[in-house]
């Protein structure tokens, strides 16, 4: 089984509590993820099977949609409303100085990754320091925050909801936090829903009870998402039964050859291959006049 089955992961569930799950109801023993959520988080996780394992490290598009809730006036040691209270306070933040606090945290910004995060600083899992109570300096990160907007806010109970579209690396938590001091106050994260993973949404989503049915039902492999889905950035380009067999078997393609004779692609341009009978037949990258071979995905 070789493909992508899109999980709506449920809260109180770690990631690899989902792979464990889809593992054993798939039975394919080589699956993987393409980022981890919180195991108090919910929403978008595609799941890797089979030889859609070897796309893991060449997922060009890592960009991520999340919905956010939050409440001001308090703090926690994880910056979430699960950690250990620090601080609380009554605050009165209308819903503009909200918005007016927003565009500083739209672009590019610089974050500071949580003591409670899987980043490795000395060889050490921040947190693993964390909960033996060390916090240590960390370093600042640069991250994306395509959009942001204030969904909802409630005034009375200091409580809203954020739209969160952002690259790989952002740490929502910390962005609700930071947004929390620039109001001159403090904030956690209440909830977190991932809505769009590496060009997957939540209508691509199927739950694990649904997973379990269909598995009953022996209609598992009709929940596969194909792998060039993750690869839908890239171009793509078909070739004939000669091309398809000698690329199949290692060997690089004349452009000229190609439909790209009339292109001028860029060095290190990359491709979806396909072929007519065969379909997706890996990716091609551009070479000193020829496409040779990136990653090839076998369908068996």
């Amino acid at each position: 089984m070789n493909g992508v089955i899109v999980i709506d992961k449920p809260a109180d569930y770690t990631s690899f509590d989902v792979i464990a799950v889809v593992r054993k109801l798939t039975g394919q023993r080589r699956t993987g993820h393409t980022g981890t959520l919180d195991p108090n988080a919910t929403g978008v996780l595609p799941v890797l099977l089979g030889s859609a394992t070897k796309a893991q490290d060449l997922i060009p598009n890592h960009d991520k949609e999340y919905v956010a809730d939050f409440r001001l006036g308090l703090s926690t040691d994880t910056l979430d409303i699960w950690g250990k209270v620090l601080s609380e306070e009554k605050t009165d933040v209308s819903r503009e100085e909200i918005e007016s606090a927003l565009p500083a945290f739209r672009g590019e910004i610089t974050q500071i990754p949580p003591m409670y995060s899987a980043v490795k600083q000395n060889g050490q899992r921040l947190y693993d320091l964390a909960r033996k109570g060390v916090e240590v300096e960390r370093k600042g990160r640069q991250v994306t925050v395509y959009r942001l907007e204030l969904t909802g806010f409630d005034r009375a109970s200091q409580s809203g909801r954020l739209f969160v579209s952002c690259s790989k690396g952002t740490y929502v938590r910390t962005l609700i936090d930071d947004l929390g001091r620039a109001l001159g106050t403090c904030a956690v994260m209440t909830a977190l829903r991932r809505t769009a993973a590496c060009g997957f949404t939540l209508d691509d989503c199927v739950t694990l009870e649904q997973l379990r049915e269909m598995r009953d039902k022996g209609e598992t492999e009709a929940l596969l998402r194909p792998v060039d889905r993750l690869f839908s950035d890239y171009p793509q380009l078909s070739v004939s039964d000669a091309q398809a067999k000698r690329f199949c078997n290692g060997g690089s393609l004349d452009l000229s050859r190609t439909s790209l004779r009339d292109a001028v692609p860029a060095e290190g341009a990359q491709y979806r291959v396909y072929h007519r009978e065969h379909g997706f037949l890996g990716l091609g990258k551009v070479s000193d006049g020829e496409l040779k071979i990136g990653k090839l995905f076998p369908k068996a």
